[in-house]
């Protein structure tokens, strides 16, 4: 669903959009010649503007890792994603920055980017972008690459030693007290073993049924296993099988996984309207698990839940 991209064309286009820049005014009045050196970091999180990209991302980048979060208000992925962002910043201490960008308000800095679906998470290093994903990843992945981020540079950028000495060696004291029930699905989250995360949250959920990070990492995991194995023309090939319910819960997975939120809620919405029995039942526990992945109070999980309900009843 999600992994490091190719940066070639993202490379180019980042330049061509940034080579008009120091023709414009100043960020925030600055003088022109640009961010006064060694000045701190307002934050660790900052949310950045087309017109304070030059200094919050490429000008930060020279002294150390920029990673830009490209999210949207709309983007139910993007509202899992950020927070955990945010809190590994804010347990970096400053030897990175996350730099926010809302493609809606910013179009030219997602475009700069070569962005084609959100939430896309990017590094910049020394005014370029050095690696990529896209795609909600659970926390354990982030914070792997993240730390897989800062120990490729930390020899080039003394700044990111520094933050981490000053915090007294220890970036995320937070994982300190955590749960080792969940540590242990992280793990095997780590390692790829979808089965083993998901009976490790599944027995958390058979102890404490009102666990409500264990059922969200729960539905998150058994969304991942299916969206690696999907197929690539899974919705071709549902387009052409209506009634073939395998094939319309497989094109759901790859619309979701390539941000087609409404498209799979609509498809499974539909085909419950057309099959019966045992198949019905498949279809609506398959949407529901869908529902999972997002926040109860997301737009298009209310509605789909409506259309779901008329048909239903």
């Amino acid at each position: 669903m999600s992994g490091a991209v190719d940066l070639s064309a993202l490379k180019a286009r980042s330049d061509a959009a940034n080579r008009p820049a120091p023709a414009g005014p100043p960020p925030g009045g600055a003088p022109s010649g640009g961010a006064p050196s060694g000045a701190p970091p307002a934050g660790f999180v900052v949310d950045v503007s087309e017109a304070t990209f030059q200094a919050d991302v490429l000008e930060r980048s020279m002294e150390i890792p920029v990673v830009v979060d490209l999210w949207a208000e709309w983007c139910g992925p993007c509202k899992q994603l950020s927070p955990v962002l945010e809190r590994l910043a804010a347990a970096g201490n400053g030897s990175w920055i996350l730099a926010k960008v809302d493609v809606d308000a910013n179009p030219r800095i997602a475009q700069a980017f070569g962005a084609q679906s959100i939430p896309m998470v990017v590094a910049v290093v020394g005014g370029q972008p050095v690696d990529a994903f896209n795609g909600a990843q659970p926390e354990p992945q982030v914070r792997q690459w993240i730390a897989a981020l800062l120990d490729a540079l930390r020899e080039r950028m003394p700044a990111i030693a520094a933050a981490e000495a000053a915090a007294g060696g220890a970036p995320e004291p937070e994982e300190e007290p955590e749960d080792p029930r969940f540590t242990a699905a992280e793990d095997a989250l780590e390692q790829g073993d979808y089965a083993a995360a998901e009976a490790a949250y599944q027995d958390i959920l058979n102890v404490e049924p009102a666990n409500e990070q264990a059922a969200a990492a729960l539905a998150q995991v058994r969304f991942l296993a299916r969206a690696e194995a999907v197929d690539p023309d899974a919705v071709t090939k549902a387009d052409a099988a209506p009634d073939d319910v395998d094939a319309q819960l497989a094109a759901a997975d790859a619309e979701i996984a390539g941000d087609g939120v409404e498209a799979a809620f609509a498809r499974l919405v539909a085909t419950a309207g057309r099959v019966f029995g045992d198949d019905r039942d498949r279809v609506r526990e398959h949407l529901v698990g869908l529902f999972e992945l997002f926040p109860a109070d997301d737009a298009r999980v209310t509605a789909a839940r409506r259309a779901l309900a008329r048909v239903l009843f």
